[in-house]
């Protein structure tokens, strides 16, 4: 009797575990389009045997535990190329635009307006007392005047751009911050009665990734299946089941955003820490490139209007009176092609417009030949550059780097999406084999209940032995 009882609860048992396993399997298949879902598996034990005499009784299989199949090394991986795809992303993105400022081809750009300037000028040498020559001279001037402006609040526009994506991505960082620490109370209160928190697992090893993509992270999981992940090298985001903000606004020093994080004590500045995500690809192209293009249009326009200014004031007008500032202009380079301008006295009356180097020397274009020469003397870089040379320098550096980030960013497409493929070959969920899974457990359920049939025939019987 005992022996068939034995039988009773060894089909119960199996019967329970096919159901368990039956019921993983729906739940992979529930969740294969799940983003960082791994798919899980019910581990199966064999049963504490029983001793009879010299012989050892099987008693069946037990559900041990259900793992999830997983390579934490490989995770590990793709979150550090994810973040370098968030950097290359990000500063792709905003080059492009950059870019776009400079586009000589499809449209008329700076260099188009300074050569229309100097053209102007030997348009006036060839007829000096022309007041329509004199009145292009003008109009060219506004209009290349006009174009500085045009390129420096472009380039300013995309640094405002680029500070709204940096606020944003930041209220980003500390809503998964967040939900991380919170994930690392259920991890530690699941995992501490020696059960495997999966799901959570997962869901928390997704949000690090996608913390990855926004900011550069350093993070370590400790004894307790709790996380610390640090922001930068000082920025303890998340530590335990406590989880700290970091917060971005603009200081007194810079308009610009600058990142703070925001712990027990006063505020921090790690704007400088901050290298790799997608907020580090937009702070560099920010403060290094933008600001740097924005210096050279400045260092351009000033120095033009240096030159043009030192050469026309020498002149004399049409009127033989003595010339006037061609062009009013800041006093340093700083801010010289925002605040670029024509002359207001020439504005107004184009026959103040330099052209002879003699008073009442009529047909006298000396100073207009001066002026249009301009162009190709080399008054940048210390005098090793002419004003073509130089745009064109930074026409052609921006063209590059745009075009090597859009190379990089290409290449850490392919490495992450290879990584991503190896992992969709381990951890992913695969239709195909959750079907023969589910096959594999329903066969051994009807097996299991043909077996607990039997076991109680076999009571039957012996419940019947009286009767014969």
């Amino acid at each position: 009797m005992s022996k068939i009882s034995a039988m009773m609860d060894t089909g119960k048992r199996s019967l329970m575990n096919s159901q368990t396993a039956l019921q993983t399997v729906g739940h992979n298949i529930a969740n294969k389009s799940t983003e960082g879902f791994s798919r899980q598996r019910v581990e199966l034990m064999s049963n504490q045997p029983i001793g009879e005499g010299n012989l050892q009784i099987g008693m069946g299989a037990r559900a041990g535990v259900v793992t999830r199949v997983n390579n934490p090394w490989l995770e590990k991986q793709i979150q550090r190329e994810g973040m370098s795809m968030g950097y290359q992303d990000s500063r792709t993105d905003a080059l492009s635009r950059v870019e776009q400022i400079y586009n000589e081809q499809n449209n008329k750009g700076l260099n188009q307006y300074v050569t229309d300037f100097f053209n102007s000028f030997r348009e006036l040498s060839n007829n000096p007392e022309s007041l329509a020559s004199r009145t292009m001279v003008r109009e060219s001037a506004q209009a290349m005047s006009k174009d500085f402006g045009r390129v420096v609040s472009q380039l300013k526009a995309v640094q405002e751009d680029l500070d709204g994506q940096v606020k944003t991505s930041v209220d980003e960082v500390n809503q998964i911050a967040k939900e991380i620490a919170s994930l690392n109370e259920k991890i530690q209160m699941i995992e501490v009665q020696k059960t495997p928190a999966n799901d959570e697992r997962d869901r928390r090893d997704l949000l690090i990734k996608k913390l990855g993509e926004k900011i550069d992270i350093s993070w370590a999981e400790g004894r307790d299946g709790m996380v610390t992940i640090t922001a930068g090298r000082t920025g303890i985001l998340v530590s335990g089941i406590g989880s700290s903000e970091l917060k971005a606004a603009q200081t007194g020093e810079r308009d610009r955003m600058e990142v703070f994080f925001v712990g027990t004590g006063a505020p921090a500045n790690i704007t400088d820490q901050i290298t790799g995500g997608r907020i580090g690809g937009a702070l560099e192209v920010r403060d290094r490139v933008v600001e740097d293009l924005l210096n050279h249009v400045d260092q351009m326009a000033y120095s033009l209007a240096k030159e043009v200014n030192a050469a026309h004031i020498e002149g004399y007008d049409k009127n033989g009176r003595p010339g006037v500032l061609f062009f009013e202009m800041s006093e340093t380079t700083k801010g010289a092609a925002a605040n670029m301008a024509l002359n207001k006295t020439i504005f107004n009356d184009v026959s103040r417009i330099s052209a002879g180097a003699q008073p009442g020397a009529s047909g006298d274009n000396t100073v207009a030949n001066v002026i249009s020469s301009l162009q190709y003397r080399q008054v940048m870089e210390d005098g090793t550059a002419t004003l073509d040379d130089y745009y064109n320098t930074q026409v052609g550096q921006i063209g590059a780097i745009t075009q090597r980030a859009i190379k990089s960013q290409e290449s850490q497409k392919n490495v992450l999406g290879q990584l991503q493929n190896i992992r969709e070959s381990i951890s992913g969920v695969s239709l195909d084999e959750e079907t023969t899974k589910m096959i594999e457990f329903q066969k051994t359920y009807d097996a299991s209940a043909r077996l607990i049939k039997t076991a109680d025939e076999m009571f039957d019987t012996v419940l019947n032995l009286k009767r014969m």
